[in-house]
């Protein structure tokens, strides 16, 4: 019985003791990215950044952060463990999106006056590969088995679908007007992208190459957050999250929310979406099941966070 006891005790402690999810919200007006401890909901650092930063991505081992400068033409890359901009690595054509490779150092970015995107080494800061895509490819995805990359090509109406290891394009999937955030589903078979020129999200088939649907939503949509089985989208010029079933999409609800809402991502465990407010320089913190709005964090100034911000601690 007291062996049962402490062992309880013990796996109790250490639960309490395990480093909290952090949140990398990257601030474009004040230059810098927030590090939010995500389970006091409070900024426990910040980072400078330089070049009007706006594109995030956490490696998928938690030790990197790399933060796009569209202004600046180069992608900072931070320590996660020490909070420091270990190398600036120089990106023509104010790089924007940007996601990390599912192994390695490497990253993808896409210049926003361009038709490209970049495979980069992370540690050499050398560009290995680059693939040619639509006009202004802006958000930017890899599916879980790091076999895909997606671009979501704004000026082109489109999403290009990549081989990450030959960075040749592959297919061209069309999607509603002005296709902006990109995201891709925990099992890699679909893609979401937040079409600002139509108000509405196009769902893709990624294996088949096709649009599976369109889901009308608030206006001006930047991005897409998935969570129990739901998709959640920040609609900039309604300040609103709209919320819509993955299997039916059928729409669940819509959330008011902070005044224009950007950069959006779930969870580990899926139960909590979070949102940055570029007007209000606040986080909402959503619960992904009654959705309702839970809390705010205040961060910095402008924040967009636009990727993928959240670093799952071991």
């Amino acid at each position: 019985m007291k062996a049962a006891i402490v062992a309880g005790f013990v796996l109790t402690f250490l639960a309490q003791q395990a480093p909290a999810d952090e949140a990398y919200i990257v601030n474009q007006i004040s230059e810098d990215v927030s590090v939010v401890d995500l389970d006091k909901a409070s900024v426990m650092a910040t980072i400078p950044i330089g070049g009007k930063p706006a594109g995030v991505a956490v490696s998928t081992d938690g030790s990197r952060v790399f933060v796009a400068s569209p202004d600046g033409n180069y992608v900072s890359v931070v320590d996660a463990a020490s909070r420091q901009v270990l190398r600036r690595i120089d990106i023509p054509n104010a790089p924007l999106g940007i996601a990390a490779a599912a192994s390695g150092p490497r990253f993808f970015v896409a210049p926003w006056h361009s038709t490209q995107v970049h495979a980069v080494d992370a540690e050499t800061g050398e560009i290995t590969g680059t693939a040619q895509v639509g006009q202004s490819p802006s958000g930017v995805a890899v599916t879980p088995d790091g076999s895909l990359v997606l671009s979501a090509d704004r000026d082109s109406d489109q999403v290009s679908i990549i081989d990450a290891a030959t960075m040749q394009a592959l297919a061209a999937v069309k999607t509603g007007a002005r296709p902006f955030g990109l995201t891709i589903s925990d099992d890699g078979r679909r893609a979401y992208t937040a079409n600002v020129g139509t108000n509405d999200v196009t769902v893709i088939d990624i294996a088949e190459r096709r649009v599976v649907g369109t889901v009308k939503v608030g206006e001006r949509p930047y991005a897409v957050a998935l969570a129990g089985g739901r998709a959640f989208v920040t609609n900039q010029y309604a300040s609103s999250i709209s919320v819509f079933n993955v299997e039916t999409l059928a729409t669940l609800d819509v959330i008011s929310g902070g005044f224009y809402p950007e950069g959006a991502a779930s969870s580990r465990d899926g139960r909590t979406v979070y949102v940055a407010n570029w007007e209000s320089n606040t986080v909402s913190v959503i619960d992904a099941k009654t959705l309702k709005i839970t809390g705010e964090i205040e961060v910095g100034d402008g924040p967009r966070a636009f990727g993928t911000f959240i670093r799952r601690t071991p």
